[in-house]
């Protein structure tokens, strides 16, 4: 399988089951597109009406290059993974990674909060330190041989459990040594109640802080006030950049949604950017359609062309004190996870699990307070198997949609969250939110070029 696009000048082709990247001239591109279904004679005549100068010699140089990829394994390469990805979905279920819900209660009122202001389908409630102590049990129990776990502090606002917090970490580090351990804590606040020993405690503890907020001053004061309808924007803003350069602009991210209400979000971005922030995200709202700040499949085109503008500029920044990484269109296309789990995803139900302030588990924290997503609590574990093993076995060959499609590589067949909630069925993909995950990855790979040339110049 290949897939061919054209992006800011650029001509590319991915070799999709090699991940081989090919930018290559107008010639090549027309003749890697029709090169299988062609014969050299059909194709010369074909190349031939399309350039009107173009030599027997030259097409006879550009056929042979093409061959010579085929031939090396960076083109049309077979699909050699499925039968591996099933006997790699049996192995033994390791949970690596908790999403701890510390606090089911928030100082905020977000229009687009899929928590419901943090309640998650029950009542408001703050996670003691007994069940998140458990918490962590059930997780150094249930991780098998790996060494390093990730424990994400989440709410709702965590900050209003801020003591709690501080003696997990405790307790974690506690863990550690005796049992061959290694907590990576993560907190994710929308910083109203962030301060200098929220700060002193984060820089020394967390591994990484997503600091929300969603961009321009009038698109976050709309969509995330307080529960009064009070702005937000301006009591927050500070906090964050302090933060931010109190981390060295590292291992953090501003992390904004953005709505029907900012299609242009390239902008928001920019002024995320512009505030001086370098770790930016800002990801497409996931509701039903009739939301009024829902984006709806005719918005896809114009969301497109956004990542195109917001990706062109990005190049134009690279290498200046104006530049910033955005998370959607970092990708790893050397290295990263293995191949079998980049097609099996994020491990939501099986590697990851989610515990509510009571200790219920769950398969991610948007199926929190779901009660037929339901998987167990971490006092006796995991008891709903059946579920479990539907979350194991959902991988892209699970999906016909992504068989398909070229980015499965990259998006490991989409979130089993918004498929659910939009489909009824945890194996078919959400269609917005597939057109946007291909374009940010042609966009990624684009920016990637254009830094290579950058290198060369």
């Amino acid at each position: 399988m290949i897939h061919q696009y054209k992006n800011n000048g650029y001509n590319i082709v991915l070799d999709v089951n090699s991940g081989a990247i090919h930018v290559v001239d107008e010639l090549l591109y027309e003749m890697i597109g029709s090169f299988e279904e062609l014969s050299k004679e059909a194709l010369w005549e074909k190349m031939s009406s399309l350039f009107s100068t173009l030599t027997k010699e030259e097409y006879d140089e550009a056929y042979d290059e093409v061959c010579s990829l085929r031939d090396e394994g960076a083109l049309f390469t077979e699909d050699t993974y499925e039968d591996p990805l099933w006997d790699f979905t049996k192995r033994p279920t390791v949970v690596k990674a908790l999403c701890l819900h510390v606090a089911h209660d928030c100082n905020l009122s977000c229009r687009y909060c899929f928590a419901g202001e943090g309640e998650y389908h029950g009542e408001r409630g703050l996670m003691s330190y007994e069940v998140g102590k458990q918490a962590l049990d059930f997780l150094v129990e249930n991780s098998g041989s790996r060494r390093n776990l990730e424990v994400d502090f989440f709410g709702g606002e965590p900050l209003l459990n801020f003591e709690v917090v501080k003696k997990l970490v405790a307790y974690g580090r506690s863990l550690e040594e005796e049992h061959n351990k290694h907590f990576r804590f993560t907190l994710t606040t929308n910083g109203v109640l962030l301060n200098d020993e929220v700060m002193e405690f984060a820089n020394k503890e967390m591994d990484n802080v997503v600091l929300s907020i969603d961009g321009r001053p009038e698109i976050h004061n709309h969509m995330r006030p307080f529960r009064g309808g009070q702005d937000s924007y301006d009591l927050i803003l500070p906090k964050f950049k302090k933060l931010a350069e109190s981390r060295g602009q590292q291992k953090y991210y501003v992390r904004g949604t953005f709505t029907r209400y900012n299609k242009d979000f390239s902008k928001d971005v920019l002024h995320l950017a512009d505030q001086g922030f370098k770790q930016i995200s800002v990801e497409p709202v996931v509701a039903p359609y009739d939301e009024s700040y829902a984006l709806l499949p005719e918005d896809v085109p114009e969301l497109c062309d956004e990542y195109d503008a917001l990706a062109a500029e990005m190049v134009r920044r690279a290498g200046t004190d104006k530049d910033f990484n955005f998370f959607h269109f970092m990708i790893d296309l050397e290295g990263g996870p293995c191949v079998y789990k980049r097609l099996s995803g994020c491990g939501s139900g099986t590697e990851y699990l989610a515990v509510t302030p009571n200790g219920d588990l769950y398969p991610c924290h948007q199926f929190a307070g779901e009660e037929e997503f339901k998987m167990g609590d971490v006092f006796t574990g995991v008891s709903n198997e059946a579920l479990r093993d539907s979350f194991k076995s959902c991988n892209v060959y699970a999906k016909p949609e992504c068989k398909k499609c070229f980015a499965k590589f990259y998006c490991s067949g989409g979130c089993a969250a918004n498929a659910y909630h939009f489909h009824k069925d945890i194996h078919a993909p959400y269609e917005v939110g597939c057109e946007l995950q291909r374009k940010r990855i042609e966009c990624a790979i684009m920016i990637k070029a254009a830094l290579s040339d950058k290198e060369e110049e």
